[in-house]
């Protein structure tokens, strides 16, 4: 008996010590969990037109605070992409900050055929807007109409109250606007003038700082100046050699490259040519330290985050007139590398780089140039997708009879006329299977995909899912054609492009940077573009955009 009472309260003395350690750790786990301090600034940066491949191969001969602080400091997903089939400059711009895909978020191309008009559209001109102080053409960028979903920006404002500020610049009007969303206020250089304006859908006036920053006029600064190699011969040794590709004419493919315009002037033709090498992206990062003084972004008195929007473009221009493979593109990434150090040191005094994340990513990546390719032993040319149209509606109307199958192209997007062929007994998907059927005997072509395929949703492949997500039921084509890899849309000689659904075009940086939030590392998971904009209202401690389909990027997040 007393044996037995004396096991009972040992047993109940567990069961209280057990109830009370419960107990604690019940209130340990309840205690208010301290309190991260959100960014005074988040500042996104595309590099237009950056293949991963060459962050990587030229990773070595980078600067100290450039791309390695982020490559060092911050977390880099090595397998980052693009994940659309459509690898284009506002396709991929408007992934950056909505999180979604073109079938969503309704920006299927630079141009894409209109619906109704059946004419070509730009996909960020509105009629109903204009410069401000400058010449504007009926296809100008001027507003983000276009982009049917919300953005983080929009996002972060509508948090805020409209008391964060989203400034976004660019050396592309569609750079800017699609990453400003459409409660920002986007910045794009005007090439007629080399000024940087925004439009009557933002403002009806620059504000004060922006007057003061065109009076200045930067960009004359560069007049009767050369674009000469930053490295010794020695780093360049492994680049394509300048004459494996004939220039076009009137332009030149070697160093150096002088800035000037034929008349003498300072005029449309020297701003012009300030597009393709390193001066546009040092005014486009100058404008933007402009606007964070101006702006006073990461210091918003309302103590809100702030975003930055800059894109980069002379990239791009470079890619596509010398080649990734190039001696140009090489030196160019090295200058813009030396830009970001700079921008980032005054970044650091400005506002604190332990206040502020930075994510640098690109819109697309590039194909190598053809003729280079060939010399490789890989087949590689261009595909007039003019005289493809032309062909595909004379052996549509041969074989079925009928004239003007085709109404119009605007590639990789082909648009059949189903009222016609309806009216002359041909069914929709004979019409297609015929069509396809003719285009997969052409050279260069890898894939089509009919309108009928991608209502039906079915996918087996990736590149069946991302030529699906670039499709958008009531813009796209009836049909969507694939190129063979190394092979694109082009013509005549020279240069090259992007546009597919290969790696090579949609395997981008990805780079995340803030030391207060972010896990430094070299991350080999699979990420994408898309993946930004959640992770960063997860930080913001905001809404994600209203189409995002990314995930948050927890491996790399504190």
């Amino acid at each position: 008996m007393t044996k037995n009472f004396s096991l009972s309260r040992q047993l109940a003395y567990a069961l209280l010590v057990s109830s009370v350690a419960a107990s604690h750790a019940f209130a340990a786990s309840a205690a208010p969990v301290a309190k991260i301090a959100q960014p005074k600034l988040v500042v996104v940066l595309v590099v237009d037109g950056l293949p991963q491949e060459q962050v990587t191969r030229y990773r070595d001969q980078f600067g100290q605070g450039g791309f390695r602080r982020l490559l060092e400091q911050g977390a880099w997903f090595s397998d980052a992409h693009q994940a659309h089939g459509i690898t284009v400059t506002a396709i991929g711009h408007s992934a950056v900050l909505s999180g979604a895909y073109p079938y969503q978020h309704g920006v299927i191309g630079n141009n894409w055929i209109d619906p109704v008009t059946k004419k070509s559209v730009y996909c960020t001109e509105d009629g109903n807007f204009h410069y401000i102080g400058e010449e504007t053409k009926p296809d100008d960028g001027t507003a983000p109409t276009k982009l049917r979903v919300t953005t983080l920006g929009d996002e972060l404002r509508y948090a805020t109250g409209d008391k964060a500020k989203v400034v976004t610049v660019s050396g592309k009007d569609r750079g800017a606007i699609l990453l400003a969303g459409k409660t920002g206020t986007a910045y794009m250089y005007m090439e007629k003038t080399g000024n940087f304006a925004s439009s009557t859908y933002y403002m009806q006036q620059h504000p004060q700082w922006v007057q003061a920053y065109q009076a200045a006029k930067p960009q004359d600064r560069y007049y009767g100046k050369s674009w000469t190699p930053l490295l010794a011969d020695s780093a360049y040794v492994n680049d394509a050699r300048d004459d494996l590709v004939p220039a076009k004419p009137g332009v030149r493919n070697t160093f150096p490259f002088s800035y000037y315009s034929d008349s003498g002037n300072l005029d449309g033709d020297y701003y012009n040519r300030l597009k393709a090498g390193p001066f546009l992206d040092e005014l486009t990062l100058e404008f933007a330290r402009a606007a964070v003084d101006g702006e006073n972004l990461g210091r918003n008195p309302a103590g809100v985050p702030d975003i930055l929007g800059v894109s980069l473009s002379a990239h791009d221009y470079v890619n596509h007139a010398y080649g990734p493979e190039s001696k140009m593109s090489h030196d160019h990434l090295q200058r813009l590398d030396r830009m970001l150090a700079s921008f980032f040191g005054d970044l650091d005094k400005k506002v604190g780089m332990d206040n502020v994340i930075v994510v640098l990513t690109a819109d697309h990546g590039f194909a190598n140039v053809p003729e280079f390719t060939e010399a490789r032993g890989i087949s590689a040319k261009r595909i007039d997708g003019d005289k493809l149209a032309a062909d595909l509606n004379q052996h549509l109307a041969s074989t079925l009879g009928v004239d003007k199958l085709v109404t119009t192209w605007s590639m990789p997007n082909i648009y059949l006329d189903y009222a016609l062929a309806e009216k002359s007994g041909i069914k929709r998907a004979d019409l297609e299977n015929a069509a396809a059927r003719y285009l997969m005997e052409q050279d260069g072509l890898a894939q089509v995909y009919t309108r009928t395929q991608m209502e039906s949703g079915f996918v087996a492949t990736r590149m069946d899912t991302l030529m699906r997500r670039a499709w958008n039921r009531q813009l796209s084509g009836d049909l969507m054609v694939v190129t063979k890899q190394a092979w694109y849309f082009g013509k005549g000689v020279g240069g090259t492009s992007h546009g597919s659904p290969y790696t090579y075009d949609t395997n981008v940086p990805l780079m995340v940077f803030g030391p207060r939030w972010i896990k430094p590392g070299a991350y080999g998971q699979y990420a994408e573009v898309v993946d930004i904009a959640p992770t960063l209202a997860h930080l913001l401690r905001v809404r994600q955009p209203s189409a995002s389909e990314g995930r948050v990027l927890v491996e790399a997040v504190k």
